[in-house]
Formats: structure tokens, sequence, C-alpha cells
């Protein structure tokens, strides 16, 4: 039998300062000398070594709001997306309650990118087999980097949106060996849910206390939806902030919560379809809809030096240089969203507006060379008109206020993909219509990592 590997707490991903310190130095520096060393696993945090979060403030000559438009950057994450962190939780969860054995099983990952390759990166430092699904037409870096990682990779027919093309092969492989292999669906996975609201979560609230900007409160929490794992620290933020607006973004091109849509789109990691599992859709405020176009057009401005030295004629920002390393077209579709925000809501310079750059652009350089392509090199007055048309010009349309009728709607498409296709049935959706279901789930978080110290403390003992 294979010796169970483990890393974190839910606690310690928060607070990675309460990591052992000899761990901890030893994580340090495996993270530039060796990021395949599961030590590594010590460097799931929104911290760096310093303990200071990986975040930035939007400039204001860029956004044209006044409200605070406040960032935090997953790049750093040792897979360089913070989805790491959910593919951790999710495997550790079923780890310590003896679900799944290195020793035997086969770990199957559904996905349309970062997912998988925190999947990829996560069981290969745990030492177990493991198999991604994604869609064909994702990026050529993600099939890479899962490889890279350890992992094999499937493609299933498709884009961003055909997620049941996803779900039907990991029922085809399960199928094949029940008793081997084990499905690990962030879309219904509530690891992926307890990471956000505790690790994310609290990581914002204590950040806009370190802070001291606008009003010392969170107006709004924008994040893009592909398993709803982000959007759940908005669930904990309310809790402290109740006044907070939970706003989920969708591209215009797959209007899913919008207008009960669907169709096929390129902001990679989002609009995936569906109304996963995992969404507390009850307690959403707002949804938001991006163009998928424009999110790719505007990354491409952030990114390339005749963008960025642009928008240095309208910010002396030292940020444009750090822009270009850690934000991705989901990250930018985030900031156009925030801008709507602002907007929609009428807010002001006392108000703070969360959002999530969920990877870099290390995942979309294939991307922006189609890009180039389709519609050109990119000079001056493209990446100006691009800028006036995409930012300054973000209005507030495709907004859909979170009503009781809109949110009971929301909820109500939960029923065909996991009561009719999944699995799951009408009493268990009926249990997410209360508040102490969502609580009850959070409540997990402390009984996991009390589960997590007995493990570590149970082998300590047992090593001679």
């Amino acid at each position: 039998m294979k010796k169970k590997i483990l890393g974190p707490t839910f606690e310690e991903m928060l607070h990675p300062e309460k990591i052992n310190p000899r761990i901890r130095q030893q994580a340090r520096k495996a993270r530039d000398e060796d990021p395949l060393d599961p030590i590594n696993l010590f460097n799931i945090t929104w911290r760096d070594h310093e303990n200071q979060i990986y975040y930035f403030v939007m400039p204001k000559e860029l956004t044209g709001v006044d409200a605070n438009i406040i960032v935090l950057y997953a790049r750093e994450f040792p897979t360089g997306s913070h989805k790491v962190g959910a593919t951790y939780s999710i495997l550790m969860e079923k780890t310590i309650r003896n679900e799944v054995d290195p020793s035997f099983h086969t770990l199957v990952w559904p996905s349309t990118g970062n997912y998988g390759i925190g999947g990829a990166w996560v069981s290969s430092r745990m030492k177990f087999d493991s198999i991604v699904i994604l869609p064909e037409e994702m990026s050529k870096e993600r099939f890479d980097i899962i490889r890279e990682y350890g992992s094999r990779a499937i493609p299933t027919p498709g884009c961003e949106s055909n997620v049941k093309e996803i779900y039907d092969k990991a029922k085809e492989l399960k199928a094949n060996d029940p008793e081997k292999v084990r499905i690990l669906n962030q879309f219904s996975e509530f690891g992926n849910y307890r990471f956000h609201y505790y690790v994310t979560g609290n990581t914002i609230l204590e950040l806009i206390d370190e802070l001291k900007i606008g009003n010392n409160r969170v107006s709004a929490m924008v994040s893009a939806v592909g398993s709803a794992g982000t959007i759940a620290a908005g669930d904990r933020i309310k809790q402290v902030f109740p006044e907070t607006k939970n706003v989920t973004v969708e591209p215009i091109q797959c209007p899913t919560l919008a207008l009960n849509g669907y169709g096929g789109h390129d902001i990679q990691g989002i609009g995936d379809k569906h109304v996963t599992w995992i969404h507390n859709v009850l307690n959403n405020d707002a949804v938001i809809a991006v163009d998928d176009v424009q999110s790719k057009k505007m990354l491409q401005v952030l990114t390339e030096d005749v963008g960025v030295n642009f928008l240095g004629e309208l910010t002396q920002s030292p940020l444009l240089q750090l822009f270009k390393r850690v934000i991705g077209i989901s990250g930018v579709a985030n900031i156009i969203a925030s801008i709507k925000t602002a907007r929609h809501f009428k807010m002001t310079k006392d108000d703070n507006i969360i959002t999530v750059a969920t990877d870099g652009i290390d995942r979309y350089h294939s991307v922006m060379k189609q890009l180039t392509r389709d519609y050109g090199p990119l000079d001056r007055a493209e990446a100006k008109h691009r800028f006036e048309q995409i930012f300054l010009g973000a209005a507030s349309d495709w907004i859909f206020e979170g009503t009781v009728e809109n949110r009971q709607r929301w909820h109500n498409l939960k029923y065909y993909t996991w009561v009719e296709q999944q699995g799951k049935s009408v009493e268990e959706l009926d249990l997410q219509r209360s508040r102490s279901f969502w609580e009850d789930e959070q409540a997990m978080v402390k009984e996991t990592d009390e589960l997590l110290l007995e493990y570590r403390d149970k082998i300590q003992h047992e090593t001679p």
C-alpha cells in the first residue's frame, strides 16, 4: 500500500504562517528549484512567503469608474491558477476519509482547463494515477501542461461550453471499471466550494481589513463561473458584509443563467452551459454577461508590448508590467464585469469591488496568435480603439439582477443537469433551498482540518 501524501489544512492554506516552519522553508525552496516536488502542496495559498496577498488595484485611469476594483491574481499558485486549491481540497477530503486510495484508484478529472491542470498536478504529487477529460478545442497549452504534470488527457468533442460530452466520457470510463475509477467532478464536489468559501473568502476579508481602502467594506464580489467555486467566496463575505452583491459572470455567447441560453464561446474556464451543483444561486444578486471576443482582444492589449505602451500613455503605474504576466481571458472578463457592476449599481470611490484573475497569459499564447490571424496585428490605433470600446465603453447592459423570480429560475435550472442526467434526486435539489444546507457544508471545514491533523499525528507516531 502506498503511503498517503497530504498537504496543508484549510486553515494553513488561509494562514501559511501556521505551517511548520521547517516544512514551509522546504516548500519555499522547492517552489523555484523543484516545482514538481510534493512539498509544493504547502505552497497552495493566496499569500507569498512574506505572507503578502497576491493582489492589485486597477488604476482608475484604465477602468473609467470611481469604485475601487481589487483583483486577486492566482498566477503564483503552484500550477499558475487557484484551481489547484480546489483540486487539492477535493482530493484531500476524500483521501483522509479513505474514499480513495493511491494504491488502487484511478482519478478522473472532468474539466475545461485549469481544474484539469490542477488535478493532474495534485494527483501526481499525491501519487495517484489520473486522467483529465477536457474539450478538444481548449488551448494547446492546456493539453501540454496536463501531460507534463503526469496525467493522461482525453479530448472530447466541442469547446468550453460542451460539458455534457465531458460527463458522458467520465461515465463511460466509470462503467468500464467501476471499482477502480473515481470521478472527482468540480461541478458537484463541495471540497471546491469549501476551499473558496473558507480560504478565498477569508483572504478577501483580511485583505480589505489590511488595505483600508474605500469604506473598508466589500460592495461586490464579481466572479465568472465555470464550476462556481470562486463565487463561493461571496457566501463568506456576505456573512460579514451582508450588503455585498454576489455577481456571477458568464459569456454573452452562452448566457445560461442570464437567458436560459446555450451556445459555444472561448472564455476558457467559464460558462459551461449548466448551473453547477455547488453554486448557491439563491445567494446570487446579479448575472452579468460579457463578450468572449472583447475579452480576448483586451487581453492582447494588456499583455502585448504595443498595447502596454499605449496604456502607459494613460497611467505610469508599474502594474502594467505585472498585467503582462498575471492576467488571462477570464481575468479580463471579470474586470469588464466589475466595471459594468460599478456603473450599473452607481458605485462611488467608497465602494470596493473584488474580483479574481484565475490564470496568466502563459495559457493563451496560441489563442493570441489566432486572434492576430483573425483580426490582424495589434497597433496603437487598434489598442486605443479597443480600450475605449471595451473598458471605457462597458455599459450597464446584459445585467440580470437577482430578483426572487430570477433566483428561483436559476435554482430550477439545476434540475435538468443534475436530476435528469446525473442521478441526483429532487429531494436533494430541494434541500439546497435551505440556508442550513450551505451552512452544514461550510462547517465541514473544521471537521476536515481535525481529521487531517489526526492523520498527521498518527503518521508521526508510526514513523520510526
